[in-house]
């Protein structure tokens, strides 16, 4: 079959033209997809607010940020935060300190002192407790950890805050640790050769050279981290208990925001009462914790980002 030279011209023209149609398609098909995380944040943003205010026609917003006291099924239901906000913060400091240190000596290792080899063997199996499902972890920490800190903290309780936190900040490793090792990579050789050339020893060098270089990067795993552990669920549902005790004891049975949204959600609480109405202002309060974790991520980086 022969084919003239204008029908080629025709056939290239056509195409260029459908490739041009399909172009112009295209910023407007990736525009609605930037679209759906806005809407569907705004969707989220909506729903909690418009049940917050339900919630607040029925308990004052004094009330609920200043009160100690939480009894949402008693025959005089009261409702204040600190308790939860108290368990949260309890359960995040102690998984921040196991989390912080072994995650940054993990990420120092693998960065700096591990070789090839070793570091395609140990950053997988590392991330897998990043695959492990946090029920596991709960678990985990219910039945094993809490029984062994038992022997050694006699008073600690069957349920407990610290077993769950230490759990916590096992599972987050991995995060600080891939984090914090990315971008001490980011770190340039040069500054690393001038250390060395100086007289620096290779640790003297990991730390005076390569974490100042990658500072912004930690502090933003470490922000992250903290992040992670404000909106963990299931570890502190199954191992931590619920009583909803405004206490710093980390020997005792304590609540966090997100077990009690578990337990509203899965209890008896009718739909338009005070008590169902009361896990969005809780979930709210915990968005507004998380936001500003993110937004702090976010300043901090800017203010300690170092270009190379």
């Amino acid at each position: 079959m022969n084919v003239s030279v204008r029908d080629l011209m025709r056939q290239q023209k056509k195409r260029r033209v459908y490739i041009q149609r399909l172009e112009k398609l295209i910023p407007f098909f990736l525009f609605i997809i930037a679209c759906g995380s806005v809407l569907t944040t705004l969707g989220i943003i909506y729903t909690l607010l418009s049940n917050a205010i339900a919630f607040f026609s029925h308990v004052s917003i004094w009330e609920f940020f200043t009160s100690t006291v939480l009894k949402p099924l008693s025959k005089e239901p009261q409702f204040g935060v600190l308790p939860l906000v108290a368990g949260t913060l309890t359960s995040t400091v102690i998984a921040m300190f196991v989390a912080t240190p072994i995650g940054l000596m993990v990420a120092i290792y693998l960065s700096e002192f591990a070789s090839s080899r070793a570091r395609k063997i140990l950053k997988p199996i590392l991330e897998l407790l990043a695959g492990i499902p946090t029920i596991v972890y709960g678990f985990f920490a219910f039945t094993f950890v809490t029984p062994i800190l038992q022997k050694v903290i006699p008073s600690l309780e069957a349920t407990n805050i610290l077993s769950p936190g230490i759990v916590m900040g096992v599972m987050i490793i991995p995060m600080i640790a891939s984090l914090s090792e990315d971008a001490m990579n980011a770190v340039p050789n040069t500054l690393r050769e001038g250390a060395l050339a100086l007289g620096s020893t290779r640790f003297e060098m990991a730390l005076k050279v390569v974490i100042p270089g990658a500072l912004s990067g930690i502090i933003a795993s470490i922000v992250l981290g903290i992040s992670r552990a404000i909106g963990e669920t299931m570890i502190v549902t199954i191992a931590s208990g619920s009583s909803k005790n405004f206490s710093f004891d980390v020997t005792q049975s304590m609540q966090t925001m997100t077990a009690y949204i578990v337990e509203v959600t899965g209890g008896d609480a009718p739909a338009g009462s005070t008590i169902y109405y009361s896990l969005y202002a809780v979930a709210l309060t915990l968005f507004i914790f998380t936001l500003l974790m993110n937004y702090v991520a976010s300043m901090i980086t800017k203010k300690f980002k170092e270009d190379y």
